[in-house]
């Protein structure tokens, strides 16, 4: 046996440095491994722990990257519509790159490709697959491609995207099943997310509706309902304007009584049209109708202008039973904010379905409400009658009588005076007796229903239906001999702009505020003449300094030519 010298002189001299080298590759591979593991279980657990979807999709991005060891991922959420993206997270691409590239996609190209059809795709090179047509501007160069659909159970969600495995390496079937984790994981957090976000906002309709009913059991006007209505409404939806408009009696037309938000001051108090507006078509077909823009809606009349900078927009009627609905509510978003859904549209359904409810137990109350005061006004009309008339008559004959036994000349003048007094007295309680039995029972339009009835039938002179727009308690605080003289000096305003104005656009506003009454009637056309004939401006003038009012005759506000016609008079005669 040799000296140890000697065996260590035989043995092989090892590579010690590729043993280590090999040592080491190994150890990176483990912890790569465990490195992937770890993103993996953080990315999966963060839907559980995530309270905001944007950061728990963004973990799941980044652990897609790394399992697959991709320079770039992105994930793709599907729309509500299911047509496009609704929004995009990426990773590898910095904020100054993101910038420079410009919006996000929309779900065109190859992203469409893979929302249509919502199967796994691997590509060599993107720019190969007809589907493509190429990056934008300052978008990094990607050739690798691998697409995966988010889905849960048989609902597709969006899709995740690794992009450009490193070291130049495509990706496999292997990457396919490894990717599918995470975008389970990215399913189930849009799919809680959008569940808590659906009930948070059954909640807030519910939150909605108990405010309405409370407000009209608690004895709030129908103004306060309705302003309610339309505020909740706009408020849930997003909207920028919400409106209210309800039918006029006897006229086919409807008039928007509450507007709140963008441009309300344009919408307040206009009389619409069944055919031309999108609340008029909602109410007679007692059916939701919506606008990708309403700005730019062949269905919808644009005079007066009154939607600048808005678009999409949806008009739900109140209400479908037997009686038909009993208004509509008109909301409108933003220009390029998303069209309102059908699931969207079905909550308001709902919605204004329960306000009608509540809107028709309030009219049965205001009705009882009524049918008791017509019930007073009856007894009291028969006290009257029965009661102090017979004594005020018993008292006049007793006098009567007296009156002959009385020989002083000046003592039975002032019996047989107060005699005819009793007699003047029971003609003017009997005069009230009638008041009390036929007041509210005449049956006589209002003045907002006989101004639209005189434009209505100015219409067809004038060539085109003026715009008209009502503010106020006309019905209420204008007494019917005032009344009267608004709508003859309506008629003849509306005849002379058709005889002499040459003008293709009228407008009418009627309002009060309880003080006065005020009557605008405008137009675009040929303004006032110095040769032509007065008479008519006369006859409004002279009606107008009979009840201590006066008419003014100008050019509209903000120049461009035409006629200003402006009556107003004190709501109490003087």
């Amino acid at each position: 046996m040799g000296s140890p010298e000697e065996a260590r002189v035989r043995l092989p001299h090892l590579p010690q440095d590729e043993l280590l080298e090999e040592l080491q590759a190994r150890l990176d591979e483990a912890r790569g491994t465990r490195d992937r593991v770890h993103s993996l279980l953080e990315a999966v657990l963060s839907v559980g722990r995530e309270l905001d979807l944007e950061q728990a999709l963004r973990r799941i991005v980044e652990a897609a990257a790394v399992l697959v060891d991709a320079e770039y991922a992105a994930l793709g959420v599907i729309g509500p519509d299911g047509k496009g993206l609704s929004a995009f997270h990426t990773v590898g691409v910095t904020e100054e790159q993101i910038a420079q590239i410009g919006p996000y996609p929309e779900g065109h190209g190859i992203l469409g490709e893979l929302i249509h059809h919502p199967e796994p795709l691997r590509l060599t090179k993107i720019s190969e697959h007809p589907s493509s047509y190429g990056f934008p501007p300052h978008h990094p160069p990607m050739n690798t491609f691998l697409g995966v659909p988010i889905r849960v159970r048989d609902q597709v969600f969006g899709n995740l995207y690794p992009t450009e495995k490193r070291g130049g390496a495509q990706f496999d079937e292997d990457d396919v099943s490894v990717t599918l984790t995470p975008a389970v994981a990215a399913g189930v957090a849009i799919d809680n997310a959008r569940l808590y976000a659906e009930s948070r906002l059954r909640e807030r309709w519910l939150r909605a509706n108990a405010e309405i009913t409370h407000s009209l059991m608690s004895g709030g006007t129908r103004g306060e309902v309705l302003g309610l209505i339309a505020e909740r409404a706009g408020e849930i939806t997003q909207s920028a304007l919400a409106a209210v408009a309800v039918p006029m009696e006897d006229t086919g037309a409807l008039a928007v009584e509450i507007a709140v938000g963008m441009d309300a001051e344009a919408h307040q108090g206009l009389v619409l049209s069944m055919d031309g507006s999108l609340m008029g078509l909602a109410f007679s077909g007692a059916v939701p109708v919506t606008s990708a823009d309403v700005g730019h809606d062949d269905r919808i009349s644009l005079e007066p202008p009154r939607f600048g900078g808005l678009g999409p927009a949806v008009a739900v009627p109140i209400g479908t039973g037997e009686a038909g609905p009993r208004g509509v509510v008109l909301l409108v978003r933003e220009a390029g904010r998303p069209v309102f859904l059908p699931t969207e549209t079905e909550s308001l359904k709902h919605f204004a379905a329960q306000a009608a409810v509540a809107m028709d137990l309030a009219e049965r109350r205001q009705d009882a409400e009524r049918i008791a005061v017509l019930e007073e006004r009856d007894r009291i009309a028969r006290d009257l009658h029965d009661l102090t008339i017979q004594r005020l008559f018993a008292t006049g004959m007793t006098l009567q009588s007296a009156g002959r036994f009385i020989e002083h000349p000046e003592a039975s003048e002032r019996v047989m005076r107060a005699v005819g007094d009793l007699d003047e007295t029971i003609k003017i309680i009997r005069s009230t007796i009638f008041g009390l039995r036929t007041r509210d029972g005449s049956g006589e339009a209002g003045l907002r229903a006989r101004a639209v009835r005189v434009v209505g039938e100015a219409a067809p002179v004038l060539g085109f239906a003026p715009s008209v727009r009502m503010e106020g308690l006309l019905d209420t605080d204008v007494p019917k001999e005032i009344a009267d003289h608004v709508v003859a000096v309506l008629s003849e305003a509306l005849t002379n702009f058709a005889r002499h104005a040459r003008a293709d656009r009228t407008d009418v506003v009627l309002a009060t505020d309880g003080r006065e009454i005020r009557l605008s009637v405008t137009d675009n056309g040929v303004g006032i003449t110095a040769d032509g004939r007065r008479s008519g401006l006369r006859n409004m003038a002279e009606r107008a300094e009979q009840l201590g009012g006066r008419v003014e005759l100008g050019e509209p506000e903000g120049g461009g030519g035409g006629t200003a016609l402006v009556w107003r008079v004190p709501a109490r005669k003087l």
